[in-house]
């Protein structure tokens, strides 16, 4: 059995379980049987949230003995802030905040993710300090994009 089709099978348990506005992510099996889950929500995905979904598809794996001897760990939780953004369905819940975007030819730009569509995003920054501020934005189609990641401003 391959990898993808581990994950494949994974996936098509874990499916019926999202209700609401949750989605899938990634799912990621290491070597070792240790499965991760990454899930997400329009509205935001509490802990209790993914406790709830790891305890339903752990019991699903176990009792259809998808890994005999219960041979396999399960890791059910949001993608970390670290982690880029890989839906489209992301940047959509994300608009409005700061993000950090690199180009595929290593161009960096950090701005406020204004606008978003199927093809590209938009980023509004500003260029310059004081009085000599100019608020500038550019639009980065999604075939351009190596990597967006949300930043966290404290």
């Amino acid at each position: 059995m391959t990898q993808d089709t581990h994950i494949q099978d994974v996936e098509k348990l874990l499916l019926p379980l999202l209700q609401d506005d949750i989605f899938l992510v990634e799912i990621r099996i290491k070597p070792i049987n240790n499965i991760k889950i990454y899930l997400d929500a329009d509205s935001g995905l509490g802990i209790e949230k993914c406790i709830r979904i790891n305890r339903a598809l752990y019991k699903i794996m176990d009792e259809t003995g998808m890994y005999p001897n219960g041979d396999f760990s399960l890791e059910v939780s949001s993608p970390g802030v670290e982690e880029p953004l890989k839906l489209l369905r992301q940047y959509f819940k994300n608009i409005g905040r700061t993000v950090e975007l690199m180009t595929k030819d290593n161009i960096k730009t950090e701005g406020k993710l204004a606008a978003v569509n199927e093809d590209a995003v938009t980023i509004e920054f500003t260029e310059g300090k004081g009085k000599k501020a100019v608020s500038k934005s550019t639009t980065v189609i999604f075939d351009n994009i190596r990597q967006t990641r949300v930043l966290v401003k404290f």
